[in-house]
């Protein structure tokens, strides 16, 4: 289970998850205020259903503002409070205004005076991502413990729901995993064709060869990779991964087919080992490469944490929180299994047996 308190990365995976947090939502039933389309929620709304003071509140909030923000926090003041007052006036007390100290004006106490909210000088309000967030954040409330544990187990059933349990092919749900791999194979001969025109090597070459392209974009060998995703000896590695290392790949097999091509006819010879291990160095050292490898890197070592849940160890510094663009491509209403795709397009047939075949 994850400690939400300690990590912002596994805070914001849920809260990007639009689907759960619409699962959430309905299993709280907590309705806010409606203001613009969203519930919102007061300080003191906040801080009674965590049993909390208001300090305390302000206290998570001094110390994690920009990501409380960031998930829909904010302070309202002016023509905006007053739309607010006219809208709930009744329903606001000066505990709701986070610049008045708490000793003025102590939870305990239930203003119920109609002229109260008129002091207000400023409203923190929170939608439901922010509450979430509150959530996440107080270690001390047993009703934040409570939800946070109800939180992963609905993010889990919600993943489950839509998967079927398994995550080894979440990243064929992806549309654009179609396109790459369809493609896939005409790249890949490029790369075999060199390799067997222009290597003084054994048949062992392919598989040592396509590591070493592996290794420098993505610092694994499919030993490695498959041990980490926990496949089958059967698997092919390329099946599991996402549309952009794909394509990146393809990038690499391709452009350097090209240059033992030009190497090999310059020598005269076939190349050796060495020299293409030389050449593969220096080819994946040019500059154009590093925003594509950081690239591939980075959403590969994010989404395997947040979707499949494991961690690639030489890939650690580039885990980050996935993007609701992420979660919508391969949770959402658009993502589909590869299977689903076939039934809706025929024409895809070939390339569901290919990969089912492999």
């Amino acid at each position: 289970m994850k400690d939400l308190t300690q990590s912002a990365i596994d805070r914001q995976n849920i809260l990007n998850n639009n689907e759960a947090i619409e699962k959430i939502q309905n299993h709280i039933g907590l309705v806010g205020l409606l203001y613009e389309g969203e519930y919102l929620f007061t300080s003191k709304m906040v801080a009674d259903f965590f049993d909390v003071t208001t300090r305390t509140l302000t206290n998570i909030l001094n110390e994690n503002e920009d990501e409380v923000k960031h998930n829909g926090y904010q302070v309202i003041k002016g023509q905006k409070l007053k739309e607010f007052k006219d809208l709930f006036g009744p329903l606001l007390t000066s505990a709701d205004d986070l610049s008045q100290k708490e000793t003025d004006f102590p939870l305990s106490k239930q203003n119920t005076d109609n002229q109260s909210f008129k002091r207000l000088k400023s409203l923190a309000v929170f939608n439901f991502r922010a509450f979430l967030n509150i959530a996440m954040l107080l270690s001390e409330s047993e009703n934040a413990k409570r939800l946070r544990s109800k939180i992963l187990d609905i993010v889990i059933d919600t993943l489950n729901q839509k998967i079927g349990g398994s995550t080894k092919f979440i990243n064929q749900r992806d549309e654009e995993f179609l396109v790459a791999i369809t493609r896939e194979p005409i790249y890949r001969k490029e790369f075999t064709s060199a390799l067997n025109l222009y290597l003084e090597m054994g048949t062992y070459k392919y598989a040592v060869y396509t590591d070493a392209i592996y290794q420098a974009i993505f610092k694994e060998n499919a030993k490695e990779y498959k041990a980490i995703l926990n496949l089958e000896e059967k698997d092919n590695p390329r099946d599991t991964m996402y549309a952009e290392v794909l394509k990146l790949i393809a990038s690499f097999e391709v452009g350097i087919a090209d240059e033992m091509k030009e190497k090999s006819e310059h020598l005269g010879r076939k190349l050796t080992p060495s020299e293409l291990n030389v050449l593969i160095m220096r080819f994946s050292k040019k500059r154009h490469w590093i925003p594509l490898i950081e690239d591939a890197c980075t959403k590969m070592a994010s989404r395997d944490y947040g979707l499949r849940n494991v961690i690639h160890k030489r890939l650690e510094n580039y885990i980050g929180a996935l993007s609701k663009e992420d979660y919508s491509r391969f949770l959402g209403d658009k993502s589909k299994s590869l299977i689903d795709r076939v039934i809706e397009n025929p024409e895809l047939l070939e390339v569901f047996k290919r990969l089912k075949d492999r």
